[in-house]
């Protein structure tokens, strides 16, 4: 066979594959393809969604709405590698063997992304700079909405001024500052990333708060309150039930415990995501929502969980203009590449979240079910998703 008639399959195969989820190559509808370069084909043939995301950091295509797009191949169940196809298995026995969540590359994910530069993060975060799911039930803005958040996670924790609180995975400070300031609490935040410490500790002076760089298997201490937002998807599934044991280690038998994690729908997703685990979120692993509940199976009783559907699309989708918009404001300490990778992040993840793919979850938990949560009494709200 000639390279012009491998080429020539190769696109014939990837038109009839993406036409089955209804997207059009060189279509004209915001959700089509346009293929600036024919190597596309082939490269998404041989690599599948790691190969698309690379083509589009490359500027083989381009399209005017990829978390559509996205969307609708994860409806089309074209996110799926074949547990049979050699370079999957390949990819999952190699993730299996470097051990995803092990103490030795609990940093590397700090290193690869968190610390790439505060005034990236800056540019489109709100200003808690916090990267979590927000909160838009009432919100209007995206400040609005994180400070929400914030807020919401007090509430359902029922703080009390004096509580001695850990947050596991503190990022900028945000949640342990607002924590401080509206409810008096006590706050020890520790984090994997320096520059989230420098720019954490630089703006929380005078506040009874503290900041570590630490990995979680080495807190120490006794807590009434623990917190953990969006930092559970970076422990991977051999050590989520080491999370809970540490968790349960250092909260007093009287104390509760938040977690605020993505929750895939499978457990095999995360092996999937090679693209996002490639180049965004090195050793990244997503619980399913089994998973989080045989994690803490008899370590702690489930009081409450809230499912924030529809909240982090919209989130995704704030961060991405907001992007757009101040990338004048960075583009010299980045390039042309970067900005592309940054951009098929923000929108393949919105995809991933309106395809329902994966969901964001809030789980509090007891230590022994001393405690009986009551959230009316918190004064936290678990609004249907119908009623935004």
């Amino acid at each position: 066979m000639t390279a012009t008639s491998r080429s020539s399959r190769a696109e014939a195969l990837v038109t009839e594959l993406m036409a089955s989820a209804d997207v059009h190559v060189n279509g004209d509808r915001p959700w089509d393809i346009r293929v600036h370069d024919p190597r596309f084909f082939d490269r998404m043939i041989r690599y599948g969604q790691l190969g698309i995301g690379e083509a589009y950091m490359e500027g083989w295509w381009d399209c005017e709405q990829i978390d559509e797009m996205s969307a609708r191949f994860i409806r089309a169940n074209l996110h799926q590698e074949s547990v049979r196809d050699p370079r999957f298995v390949g990819y999952y026995l190699r993730q299996r063997l470097k051990g995803v969540g092990r103490k030795a590359l609990a940093y590397e994910v700090g290193e690869a992304h968190y610390d790439l530069s505060n005034d990236l993060f800056a540019a489109f975060l709100d200003d808690t700079m916090s990267y979590s799911c927000a909160y838009w039930h009432e919100a209007q803005t995206l400040e609005e909405a994180q400070r929400a958040k914030l807020d919401l996670i007090c509430r359902k924790l029922d703080l009390k001024p004096g509580m001695k609180v850990l947050e596991i995975g503190c990022g900028w400070g945000g949640w342990a500052r607002h924590a401080a300031e509206h409810y008096g609490a006590e706050v020890v935040g520790i984090t994997v990333s320096k520059e989230q410490l420098a720019w954490a500790r630089e703006r929380s002076v005078g506040l009874p708060v503290r900041f570590e760089l630490m990995d979680y298997r080495d807190v120490s201490g006794s807590y009434d309150r623990v917190v953990s937002i969006a930092m559970f998807e970076a422990v991977g599934q051999k050590y989520f039930r080491t999370f809970m044991q540490t968790v349960e280690r250092v909260l007093k038998p009287d104390g509760l415990f938040l977690l605020h994690s993505i929750v895939s729908n499978t457990p095999i997703e995360a092996a999937q995501s090679r693209w996002l685990n490639t180049y965004i979120f090195p050793n990244g692993e997503l619980p399913s929502l089994a998973q989080v509940y045989k994690a803490a199976e008899g370590l702690f009783v489930a009081e409450a969980a809230h499912h924030l559907d529809g909240d982090y699309a919209r989130t995704l989708a704030e961060w991405d203009r907001r992007f757009v918009t101040n990338w004048p404001q960075i583009e010299a300490d980045f390039d042309q590449r970067f900005y592309r990778m940054w951009r098929f992040y923000l929108q393949i993840s919105q995809g991933i979240f309106t395809s329902r793919l994966c969901h964001l979850w809030q789980f509090v938990f007891s230590r022994d079910g001393i405690t009986c949560l009551d959230i009316s009494r918190t004064g936290a709200t678990y609004p249907h998703a119908d009623s935004r």
